[in-house]
């Protein structure tokens, strides 16, 4: 750990801008086990938090932090080494999980499989969604018949949510908050939560405090393993602490007695888990779960030399996306970024992509109309009231690729041409 802070400070010195490296928010065990056998695996330097979407008069003045990725070399657990408070990046954030389609129906789908699997035909059936953001989990439990409960802590899309009749409480979930709910529920999910958490452990007690008997906690994450597979290291944001392969969230799920039964792979954002818990011992690991676990052991992805070549490979990567942007440029093509997701300034700001290559970012999602993206500073323009229409689109909402696709055909015959900077393998 010593290496790790000072290397702090000589980054320190570096042409960085609005520099914040708190020492106390340096972690020293790691956030799983409490082991202090860390070692650095990749390091994608100084970046802003990537969900700091800045209006005007914030250019140039966000502050930056280091964004590296240590592993644990005792429970194998990826973590950033550095936490951003939560009420920084989670009190006033401006993602809303119901602007795509491909999301909704990838909710609507584990919805309908955790009914049918574990609660079709029972009445009065509940449940919990953590991190519940505008409510469109929930949306889905609904219609099948739930009654339903949010947790969320971003102001607007609790809001949101509220407002179209989804009940949600705008607080931060863990121990304290989950015994206020004085209940216990069928069902608790949490998509993309899991991995967001500070108060880690404090969260899981409260998890095992309001899981029914023979309830069932869904955990919807990035599959770290498929991250490393399509390169997809723009998934790696301060949001982001940690990054999980079965192997480690059974080793954190156990601390709790909670534990894994089954788990099935996902095409969202390029490769989720979904995987089923209940409290420990009551259920019988499946053989599909088992087999994902062996597959993990055979193509080691859970071993510390498979990072390291990961972040050699992300070099390569950045070399390529360059040259091809310069050689667009070269053309005298007008290149619009599409999207303007958080993971899309990691990859901006690792690369080095800001207005040298692109004039604007092009979203969906009108509570950005306006502000600039962090780092690289690039105005937002709202998809539906474009006046001109770029020659490239360098897509950052990768993971939509099949949805944006199937939207922009007309673009595509008209000759715009749509670049995915990563490609995730097919699951």
């Amino acid at each position: 750990m010593r290496f790790l802070l000072s290397r702090v400070k000589i980054q320190d010195k570096m042409n960085y801008k609005n520099i914040v490296c708190d020492p106390k928010r340096l972690i020293k065990n790691c956030r799983v086990c409490d082991s202090e056998n860390l070692e650095l695996a990749i390091d994608l330097g100084f970046q802003p938090w990537g969900n700091h979407f800045l209006k005007k008069e914030e250019v140039g003045k966000e502050p930056f932090y280091p964004l590296r990725v240590v592993f644990c070399m005792d429970c194998k657990t990826p973590q950033l080494d550095y936490t951003v408070p939560k009420e920084t990046m989670f009190a006033e954030h401006t993602y809303l999980s119901g602007v795509t389609k491909t999301l909704s129906d990838h909710f609507k789908s584990v919805a309908e499989e955790v009914d049918r699997r574990f609660f079709n035909g029972i009445k009065n059936k509940s449940v919990l969604d953590l991190g519940s953001n505008d409510g469109t989990q929930l949306k889905h439990f609904k219609n099948l018949g739930y009654d339903v409960l949010g947790v969320e802590s971003a102001t607007v899309p609790a809001q949101i949510a509220n407002d179209a009749g989804i009940p949600t409480v705008h607080a931060f979930f863990n121990l304290e908050s989950a015994k206020n709910l004085g209940k216990k529920f069928d069902v608790v999910n949490a998509a993309g939560f899991f991995f967001h958490l500070e108060e880690l452990h404090s969260v899981c007690e409260g998890i095992k405090e309001v899981l029914a008997k023979d309830g069932v906690f869904v955990i919807q994450f990035l599959y770290m393993k498929r991250i490393v597979e399509n390169l997809a290291f723009d998934q790696i944001y301060h949001e982001h602490l940690l990054y999980y392969n079965l192997k480690n969230v059974e080793t954190l799920l156990n601390r709790h007695g909670l534990s894994t039964f089954d788990a099935y792979l996902t095409p969202a954002h390029g490769g989720s888990m979904v995987a089923y818990v209940t409290h420990r011992d009551a259920k019988t690991p499946s053989e599909q779960l088992k087999a994902y676990v062996e597959q993990e052991k055979r193509d080691k992805s859970n071993e510390y030399e498979t990072y390291l070549g990961f972040a050699k490979r992300l070099e390569t990567m950045k070399q390529e996306n360059i040259a091809y942007l310069e050689q667009k440029k070269a053309e005298g093509k007008k290149i619009y970024g599409m999207g303007a997701p958080v993971k899309g300034n990691t990859l901006m700001n690792y690369f080095g992509v800001d207005s040298k290559y692109l004039d604007y970012l092009v979203e969906k999602n009108e509570s950005r109309r306006g502000l600039y993206s962090p780092g690289s500073h690039l105005e937002i323009l709202i998809e539906k009231e474009l006046k001109e229409l770029p020659d490239v689109y360098y897509v950052l909402a990768w993971n939509f690729k099949k949805e944006i696709l199937a939207n922009n055909q007309e673009l595509i015959k008209d000759g715009v041409e749509f670049y995915f900077p990563i490609n995730p393998k097919e699951v």
